[in-house]
């Protein structure tokens, strides 16, 4: 499988979270590292994940920036590592 790198930009919200990771199950793809900044005083955060899937990550990437409150989604850079199952 292909390793993925994602950056979400998206307004602070509890369920934020949840909702990715929920798109990111239902597109087929596993959650293999994640970081979440929220900056001091701020009404957004960022979101870094690394996924692996066989699927195209633009799949994910577009069901993503459709989320409410998402501003914006990156796909950071393709890596090639493998991942053993």
């Amino acid at each position: 499988m292909m390793q993925h790198q994602l950056s979400i930009q998206a307004r602070f919200r509890p369920e934020m979270l949840e909702r990715v990771l929920r798109v990111v199950r239902h597109r087929g793809f596993q959650v293999c590292a994640m970081n979440m900044v929220s900056p001091a005083n701020a009404d957004s955060i960022n979101i870094e994940l690394t996924v692996a899937s066989p699927r195209p990550v633009a799949l994910l990437s577009s069901q993503l920036s459709k989320l409410m409150d998402v501003s914006c989604v990156e796909i950071q850079q393709p890596t090639s590592q493998q991942i053993r199952a």
